[in-house]
Parts: C-alpha cells; sequence; structure tokens
C-alpha cells in the first residue's frame, strides 16, 4: 500500500449535467461529477463562483440530466465552457470561455420540463427535476457548495424501463466520471439481496 495525495478525488461518479434557470429564463448546462442520492435526495458539489450556484441560490430549481457512455463526447464539448459573464479569474486561468447557449455548443435538445423551469435534456436516459432545499458553504472550503434537491420527478427513456416503475440495470449504464476520464460500467457482477429483479 502506498500513501498519495491526488489533485482531485473524482474516483468514479456518475456524471449529471445539471440544468438551471438564467436571469433571462434560459437554460444553463453545467455537467458536474459530485453526487449522491438518497430516496428522492439528491446531494450535489458545486465550485462556488459558478453560473449554476448563481442560479440555484436565484431560482431554487433544476433538472439533473444522466448521460449515458454514448454521450461523453458532448459532455466534453461543453467542458470548457461557462454560462458566467465576465469569465471569473479563476476560471480563465483554467482555460475557460464563455458560451450562453450550451445546447447549441453541445448539440443536446431541449425538452420542457412537468414541474420546474428550466429544460430537460431529451437526449440522456434518465432525468430529474428536483427543487433545492438547503445549500451550505463548508467552512474548511469555502470555494465549494453542497446543495441539498428533492427530486420532483423522474423521466426515463422506454428502453431502459423495466415494468412501470423501475430503471433495469442491464440496460441502463451512467456515464462516469473517473480522475477527469469518462468510463461505462463493466460487466454485471452480481446484485444486492434487495435487487428487485
Amino acid at each position: 500500500m502506498k500513501t498519495v495525495k491526488p489533485k482531485i478525488l473524482y474516483y468514479g461518479t456518475p456524471v449529471i449535467l445539471l440544468n438551471t434557470s438564467n436571469e433571462d429564463g434560459t437554460t444553463n448546462i453545467t455537467p458536474i461529477s459530485s453526487s449522491w442520492a438518497l430516496g428522492y435526495t439528491v446531494v450535489l458539489g458545486l465550485g462556488a463562483g459558478g453560473k449554476a450556484l448563481e442560479n440555484l441560490m436565484r431560482h431554487g430549481e433544476c433538472v439533473l440530466n444522466l448521460p449515458d457512455p454514448s454521450l461523453w463526447e458532448q459532455v466534453e464539448r461543453l467542458a470548457p465552457y461557462t454560462g458566467k459573464d465576465p469569465v471569473p479569474p479563476f476560471k480563465q486561468s483554467m482555460g475557460y470561455s464563455y458560451q450562453k447557449d450550451k445546447f447549441e455548443i453541445s448539440g443536446f435538445t431541449p425538452a420542457a420540463s412537468v414541474n420546474v423551469k428550466p429544460s430537460r435534456i431529451l437526449e440522456c436516459p434518465l432525468q430529474l427535476e428536483a427543487v433545492v432545499k438547503h445549500i451550505r458553504m463548508p467552512e474548511h472550503a469555502p470555494e465549494f457548495a453542497v446543495i441539498e434537491t428533492e427530486v420532483l420527478q423522474v423521466h426515463a427513456h422506454e428502453g431502459i424501463v423495466l415494468g412501470e416503475h423501475h430503471i433495469d440495470p442491464a440496460k441502463w449504464s451512467p456515464l462516469l466520471y473517473n480522475f477527469r476520464h469518462y468510463f461505462g460500467l463493466g460487466e454485471a457482477l452480481g446484485k444486492n439481496f434487495r435487487a428487485e429483479r
């Protein structure tokens, strides 16, 4: 065993395309890879100073779009852009530039949401409409925000639905972000005793 200190700890989490509402009612898309779910609560991690956090603080609704591995190139097209104008110096130093229309730059298609204002992304097999319940800036890491959301509605492509209300794990594969590289799932290894399939 070796003690290491990686620059980041993106140890393999699903990519989320976080849609939020801009001041003018348009939708901003922010790729993120820090989240976890418990029931219908999804907790997100965002960098402070970005457009997504600004939007969520002003208008607490969002859509969590989960792409599959086939969409990684479209996700990566979004990566060097921010919806923040002017671009904050810390983002400029990392190579970001401003882009207002993220749908245009990515080639994704907007779809109207049912319960929230931001649009969904049609191509993503899972789309979760949610509202913000709590935003916290950790004292030990004020450059980040922890956002608790409540999912109001789940939209799923028919091809990954099993029966009426279950996502088929044999057909759904999230796009994973693993130490700044994109991956899909490998072969199934088994199932938990509580699995419904």
